[in-house]
């Protein structure tokens, strides 16, 4: 008997948690394209942030054209709400009057 006839063969449990922690990280080497697209549907793994989204509708034709208009109107849509929230979020905080911060500059400036 050689080494590798002795030893055990063992066997991994992959655990939901960890299959999408792998799928976070990146693209399966060793699964098809098909395979990977159901286990992230299975599991609710979500694409890498840095992977490029898919596009269903073939290049340069109209529904491309069309939900490529879809997402700059969404965008400007967004980018105006911001805008409309960002002086609100920008002013600077009102300082409330105290009545300890009050005592202590009173005592600071009747010290000689």
């Amino acid at each position: 008997m050689t080494a590798m006839e002795t030893k055990k063969k063992s066997t991994a449990v992959v655990t939901e948690a960890t299959a999408q922690a792998a799928l976070r990280r990146g693209a399966a080497r060793t699964l098809s394209p098909e395979e990977e697209r159901v286990l992230r549907m299975r599991l609710g793994a979500a694409p890498a942030r840095t992977e490029p989204l898919e596009r269903a509708a073939p290049e340069r034709s109209d529904l491309e054209i069309e939900l490529l208009s879809y997402e700059i109107e969404a965008y400007m849509k967004w980018r105006a709400r911001e805008a409309e929230r960002a002086p609100a979020a920008r002013a600077a905080p009102v300082p409330m009057p105290s009545r300890t911060k009050e005592k202590i500059v009173r005592a600071l400036r009747k010290k000689p």
